[in-house]
């Protein structure tokens, strides 16, 4: 029987790109196997975390959320905290009114649920459900409630942010036009037990060398699997990568 033409394509792709495996035997070659807490968090204290990461640096989210464990000792506190208040006190992680009703929300909707400040109920569920469970809460979207699997409840489930989706794409694992496309696809059969260092070794190298207007190809781990067809090959100096990941010190 002939094969249509899009079906030898989808072959060739599928037996050309480098598989999850081998990257991450690479990325451990490189950058080491990450700094893992040895007590994973609370669930609910990642999801603050996740939510302050977004649109910011790593310092500027960890001094938002040191600053809300400072002045309140318990999360069902911020039940009645004013949106004011709230903004005021993680203004450091940046976008603070919005990261402020997100938080609210996230917090409104436990308690009308749960009545507690609490996703322990989470953990009778399946990853899918989780996903679904927590992205009904508006401004917790795909990767904020991947960050929770993976980070606190040590699910084989490696979330795609953008510098993660870049690196996926141009090294040609996916070829996906959102990082919430990106996730589904690659976490339909995701190799158990590498998520963690997969992710954040693949992150490291989105910060430091597969950068979206800048590429360090000739310095690059992956430059023997990596199908970016745009390679930089010129000499380039790298600066020290700060290797500080909020989500691993919550």
């Amino acid at each position: 029987m002939l094969l249509s033409f899009s079906i030898l394509k989808f072959i060739f792709i599928m037996a050309d790109s480098p598989t999850i495996r081998k990257i991450n035997s690479l990325l451990l070659k490189r950058f080491g196997k990450p700094y893992r807490a040895p007590v994973l968090p609370d669930p609910i204290d990642l999801l603050i975390a996740t939510v302050l990461s977004q649109n910011t640096n790593d310092k500027n989210s960890y001094k938002a959320y040191k600053n809300l464990k400072d002045k309140y000792k318990h999360w069902h506190q911020l039940k009645n905290v004013p949106v004011k208040e709230l903004t005021n006190t993680i203004r450091t992680a940046g976008l603070a009114n919005q990261k402020a009703e997100t938080i609210k929300k996230i917090f409104s909707s436990l308690f009308a649920k749960n009545k507690s400040a609490s996703l322990e109920y989470l953990n009778d569920l399946n990853n899918e459900d989780t996903i679904k469970e927590l992205t009904k809460i508006k401004g917790v979207g795909v990767k904020t409630a991947s960050c929770v699997l993976l980070f606190a409840m040590d699910r084989d489930i490696c979330p795609v942010d953008t510098h993660v989706h870049r690196t996926l794409n141009r090294i040609g694992i996916v070829k996906t036009t959102s990082p919430d496309k990106a996730f589904f696809e690659i976490n339909k059969n995701f190799p158990l037990g590498i998520a963690h260092s997969f992710h954040t070794n693949l992150l490291k190298l989105g910060r430091g060398y597969c950068k979206a207007n800048e590429v360090k190809c000739i310095t690059c781990p992956l430059i023997k699997v990596c199908n970016f067809e745009e390679k930089s090959l010129s000499e380039s100096s790298l600066k020290a990568e700060n290797s500080f990941m909020l989500l691993d010190n919550v």
